[in-house]
């Protein structure tokens, strides 16, 4: 089998990074994102077939600026700067950078001299998105200016060491031809040939397994979301019987979940699952608990008790399959040291440790678009493949306050209705997620002549690629009205509902 090409991308902090990541990828070409101050060695192991630099918040002028392995720049391969990441070679190699007087952030027009590889098969004037607050005043030698825009130097490169530098992002949607561009630097300069698919990926994933685990056996934590149900069927391809998949009812799913999923799992995926009901052990830990920090803890303590009873019970266990993704990873490791670190990559918190498995991780490298992609190929059903994000802990942190059964039944009355409605306005598959949180407070109502002092539950859809950035959707009024009328027409004990038009950052997907 031929060694995969890859594109190894180096991250200085840019907002755009995972999506440079992502435009390679949708090339069939696999990207990896590596902290800037990676090693060469680590770099260097990759077998790059081209490196880009991405942008960043910085300037090559301020003291502690994030600057790259210096071998980076001896690279005998493609190189490729993005905005920052332009500066810095236009920096390293002699060439003048300056602060603007007058930052661009924006849709930019561009006009490219038509000589450069980079721009083949492109209109000579476009459109690009600009964001940056430096510029560059004079090209380094042997570099030549190969587009502007009216203020500033668009693109550079010195084509005979195949260095190449772009102020904009084309990366961006906001550069309409951005895709063809990376593309020409892909395939028509760094020689790849697209071959990562999912059938590929597929392939090398089970070759991997196989070469992990050998013949021993495997548990794997079921959430009955798209990530560990994809995990558990590639892993289940190599390990058949040998892997016994554990889902778990702690009382906090969503109407009719825990029946529907296990259903699934068994009859038409045939995988080996265990279903067990902790829902009252796990009620009861969370009695009197209304801190989110402490619910999250309470429900991963008791996770992890529930099943190390059932792993036990499976026998002799060495690993433990989990469905981490390529955004797990990379929050693992921050562009600007441990103290920034976000979160760690392991799915369930404290498992490995405390349970002494090793880990089989075989959707690490993948977003989750390409791990639906996966999942089709795989033959999940479309029901499964499409299924939105549920957070780990459940209804706990969609119901602010305490986590009673009454509190629970009522929001799972709400939370249905919401995707009943969704589903039939056909906008379940384009959301990233939708669903209903109940607030902890009450209002008054009047229902028929009566008064009313009852609940408040918030709507909350919003758009995403990979749940780190998130915009709320502009539900329109007709659906906004028909959730109102049903939640307070059907669910006794809700007479107000409120729609959540925050995007993130500043807030989050979830309340809690």
């Amino acid at each position: 089998m031929t060694a995969r090409e890859t594109i190894v991308i180096l991250d200085f902090g840019s907002q755009y990074t995972q999506l440079i990541a992502r435009r390679v990828r949708e090339a069939k070409v696999y990207s990896e994102i590596l902290p800037f101050n990676a090693t060469w060695e680590e770099i260097a192991s990759r077998e790059p077939k081209g490196i880009i630099l991405s942008g960043g918040p910085d300037s090559v002028f301020d003291s502690g600026s994030p600057h790259p392995h210096p071998a980076v720049y001896d690279f005998k391969g493609p190189l490729l700067g993005l905005c920052y990441g332009m500066q810095l070679l236009a920096h390293h190699f002699g060439g003048k950078v300056q602060r603007s007087h007058r930052r661009e952030y924006g849709r930019a027009p561009l006009e490219h001299a038509g000589t450069s590889e980079l721009f083949h098969g492109l209109p000579r004037k476009m459109d690009v998105w600009m964001s940056h607050g430096d510029h560059i005043d004079c090209v380094p030698c042997g570099f030549s200016i190969v587009a502007s825009t009216p203020t500033a130097v668009a693109a550079m490169e010195d084509s005979s060491r195949k260095i190449y530098g772009l102020q904009f992002h084309p990366e961006v949607i906001h550069t309409p031809r951005g895709t063809e561009l990376l593309h020409n630097f892909l395939f028509r300069i760094c020689g790849c040939r697209g071959e990562w698919t999912v059938s590929s990926f597929i392939r090398e994933a089970e070759n991997k397994i196989h070469a992990q685990v050998g013949e021993s056996h495997a548990v794997c934590a079921l959430s009955g979301g798209v990530d560990s149900t994809v995990a558990a069927l590639l892993v289940h391809r190599v390990l058949g019987d040998r892997l016994t998949c554990i889902f778990v009812d702690n009382g906090l799913l969503r109407a009719g979940e825990f029946e529907q999923v296990l259903t699934t799992f068994r009859e038409e995926l045939h995988l080996n699952v265990r279903g067990v009901n902790a829902q009252e052990r796990f009620l009861t830990r969370l009695a009197a608990v209304e801190d989110p920090e402490q619910k999250r803890r309470v429900i991963g303590e008791e996770f992890i008790r529930v099943f190390e009873e059932e792993a036990h019970r499976a026998g002799r266990v060495e690993y433990l399959v989990q469905g981490t993704l390529y955004p797990d990873v990379i929050e693992s490791v921050s562009v600007r040291g441990p103290s920034a670190v976000i979160k760690t990559h392991h799915n369930v918190g404290g498992l490995p440790e405390k349970m002494h498995l090793k880990l089989v991780e075989p959707l690490r490298e993948l977003f989750k678009d390409e791990v639906r992609n996966v999942g089709r190929e795989l033959g999940l059903p479309e029901e499964f493949v499409i299924r939105q994000p549920f957070p780990g802990p459940g209804l706990a942190v969609r119901i602010l306050g305490e986590v009673t059964e009454s509190r629970l039944q009522l929001l799972r009355c709400a939370d249905r209705i919401v995707e009943q409605e969704i589903r039939a306005a056909g906008l379940y598959p384009k959301i990233w997620q939708s669903f209903a949180v109940l607030l902890p407070v009450k209002t008054v109502g009047v229902m028929g002549d009566g008064r009313t002092y009852e609940n408040v539950v918030a709507i909350r859809a919003v758009h995403s690629q990979d749940g780190m950035t998130a915009d709320w959707v502009p539900l329109s009024y007709e659906l906004l009205g028909r959730l109102s009328n049903r939640i307070v027409n059907e669910v006794r004990g809700i007479n107000r509902v409120v729609f959540d038009i925050t995007s993130k950052p500043p807030g989050t997907i979830e309340w809690e």
